[in-house]
């Protein structure tokens, strides 16, 4: 069996001396840069490598030029891949600790959007293999590297003047999936503008959550997504946040609910207001 999108911590035990599975820890904090590496070597799942959001799965920041987690050079990412023991045989297992998996889900959509669909998120992350009891390492892990062989799904991403050309074209929703405060520009805690791209309606990614962080059934994701889309097919929805990140994480739910790949705008809100030229709003849409 092929995990595509999430997996349980039972699951994932049942699997832990499989040599074609590669356990990636990716936990990070925004705000404490080295804490995830930090809690990684402390304690991680038996057999996982360590992925910094910073600089395994973002590319290089220009100021006034890019967002704040631009997507990595292609030819890098493939090599980091590379590096971690991945190829195309290899079922690869994401998580984290942080706001529904953050940032394995941008893992999770690095690699599919590289061509790898044997990627799945750890549903419910570190909290739940805790919970469970499940055994933990400590130190640095490590895998064997292979060859990863990119099969880039150019459709998977839009740049800004993409999303500027079709603004206003009826057959587009645009999703912003930060906080309701943040969409409506009421407060802006990271960026230097608050605000939202005209046009785009708000569905915020924690919302994609039970209390215990897992992703809430199919059945109940399909239904919140059709309130954010109304009448637009799924494969005309873009997604975005303030960097790109926790988009990642509501296309994962996207997949989840059966509706197939969304398209995320990677550079998001951050890369968007680099352009004082590109329309803003505030308030509801």
């Amino acid at each position: 069996m092929v995990y595509q999108t999430l997996i349980s911590a039972s699951e994932l035990a049942d699997q832990l001396s499989s040599p074609d599975w590669a356990i990636v820890d990716c936990r990070f904090a925004l705000r404490e840069s080295e804490r995830g590496r930090q809690d990684y070597a402390q304690a991680h799942i038996p057999g996982a490598v360590y992925a910094h959001l910073n600089e395994d799965l973002s590319g290089e920041i220009v100021p006034g030029k890019t967002g704040r987690h631009p997507l990595p050079a292609i030819e890098n990412l493939a090599q980091t891949f590379s590096r971690w023991g991945i190829d195309a045989s290899v079922q690869v297992i994401a998580y984290d600790d942080r706001d529904g998996s953050m940032a394995a889900a941008r893992l999770w959509w690095l690699l599919r959007w590289l061509g790898h669909d044997g990627v799945a998120v750890l549903d419910g992350g570190w909290q739940q293999w805790q919970q469970a009891g499940y055994q933990v390492a400590s130190g640095v892990g490590s895998r064997a590297p292979r060859t990863f062989v990119s099969r880039v799904r150019g459709e998977f991403a839009v740049t800004a003047e993409e999303v500027l050309a079709r603004l206003h074209s009826p057959g587009l929703r645009l999703v912003d999936v930060r906080s309701g405060e943040r969409y409506r520009g009421e407060q802006e805690p990271i960026d230097p503008v608050a605000g939202h791209i005209p046009g785009a309606v708000n569905a915020p990614y924690m919302e994609m959550l039970d209390a215990e962080g897992c992703f809430w059934s199919p059945q109940k994701l399909r239904g919140r997504f059709q309130t954010a889309l109304g009448d637009t097919p799924p494969e005309q929805a873009i997604f975005y946040c303030g960097s790109g990140v926790t988009a990642a994480h509501e296309l994962l739910a996207f997949a989840h609910a059966g509706l197939g790949n969304g398209r995320l705008y990677a550079g998001s809100w951050s890369d968007w207001i680099t352009d004082p030229n590109r329309p803003r709003a505030t308030g509801e849409s």
